[in-house]
């Protein structure tokens, strides 16, 4: 029971660290719309500040896909399993089960790094 309730708590504050950022993001979305609403319903004219914050939201074209930023992304990935496969070898030093099933964990983020070093290579910029 007790290995079920640690890979629970483990996978859980993974899920929590991607899910609670944008739950905040919608609630704060939201207020800012009934904000609006209220405000447009009683006739006040919105100031230019309101209406820059409402467009500093929208993602910028620096933010789309680009081969830069797909070999960055990629790089942080093979990174982070490169990382998990050396936390497998330093742990089998005290227990030698270890080594394999982490070795088999850092393999997903490693080829998730390798196929975003391969987009990069394979689109390029638009001209």
């Amino acid at each position: 029971m007790e290995p079920v309730l640690v890979l629970l708590i483990i996978f859980g504050s993974i899920a929590s660290i991607f899910i609670a950022p944008r739950y905040f993001k919608s609630q704060e979305r939201q207020k800012m719309a009934d904000t609006l609403r209220v405000a447009i319903e009683k006739g006040q004219p919105l100031p230019t500040e309101v209406i820059e914050a409402m467009s500093s939201n929208v993602r910028s074209p620096g933010m789309a896909p680009s081969p830069q930023r797909d070999l960055r992304t990629g790089i942080i990935w093979l990174g982070v399993g490169v990382g998990i496969a050396a936390l497998g070898f330093a742990l089998s030093f005290e227990e030698p089960d270890t080594l394999y099933p982490l070795l088999g964990f850092a393999a997903f983020p490693i080829f998730i790094g390798l196929a975003f070093i391969l987009l990069s290579f394979l689109n390029k910029p638009k001209s």
